[in-house]
């Protein structure tokens, strides 16, 4: 179902940037797995599923310092302030990570789909569109390889990209002024608040994603246009007939 707050106008839509983890890809059993193998390597207890996903959202950092700063970690002497205990969870998560990323991550069904008719503009010409993620810009490029998204998308940029991350307007920025337009003719598609942020922030139009990881803080944040399914995209942004 699309609910719209405000219309995404479609006549002047031309950029489409989309966050990775929640709204290309299902990557939470990947990155809840990878977390807890870095906890149990330092002898921690585990961490629930649910706990977890709701630690994403804010790139790889702040997931690990969330992770570590749980309850259970506290009650297990963790002191969430130590910077060197963290360094070393965090270089764990990230090699542990970087070699199971796509153990079980997929495309969510009707991804592929919507993109093949996003893929053209009115007069026929390709429409720029690319990744803006804060998963480390490594592991994210890889899984856009592996899936086959990279072949949509003229550039990918993770939390590492540049100085900032999402919500801060930089990367959003950058390639509005790569594609050649303007904050009015770009659309971000993302499943969180931090997505709605970004793209309040950069003068954007921002498309929300229920069907992802965070999809309570998302509708708090009221994005211009929510859906419930990645096939819904074009009817969204009034590129395709309901």
């Amino acid at each position: 179902m699309v609910r719209t707050l405000r219309p995404i106008p479609s006549a002047s839509t031309r950029l489409l940037v989309f966050d990775l983890d929640g709204t290309l890809i299902d990557s939470r059993q990947d990155l809840c797995n990878s977390v807890n193998a870095t906890l149990r390597n330092f002898g921690l207890p585990a961490l629930d599923d649910a706990t977890i996903a709701g630690f994403i959202g804010d790139g790889a950092q702040m997931l690990i310092r969330r992770a570590l700063a749980a309850p259970a970690e506290r009650a297990a002497g963790v002191d969430p302030t130590d910077e060197a205990f963290f360094q070393q969870a965090f270089t764990y998560f990230l090699t542990w990570y970087r070699a199971h990323k796509l153990d079980n991550t997929y495309i969510y069904p009707g991804v592929l789909e919507s993109l093949h008719a996003l893929r053209l503009l009115p007069d026929g010409s390709p429409r720029p569109m690319a990744v803006l993620t804060n998963k480390p810009v490594g592991p994210a490029r890889a899984i856009c390889n592996a899936l086959g998204l990279a072949d949509f998308c003229f550039q990918v940029y993770g939390g590492d990209s540049f100085p900032s991350k999402k919500p801060d307007p930089e990367g959003l920025l950058s390639l509005i002024a790569q594609a050649g337009v303007t904050p009015q003719e770009t659309t971000l598609i993302g499943d969180s608040d931090v997505d709605v942020r970004t793209a309040r922030n950069a003068g954007t139009a921002i498309l929300g994603c229920s069907f992802g990881l965070a999809p309570d803080s998302l509708e708090q944040a009221q994005p211009d246009v929510l859906v419930d399914h990645p096939s819904e995209w074009p009817f969204a942004l009034g590129l395709s007939p309901a």
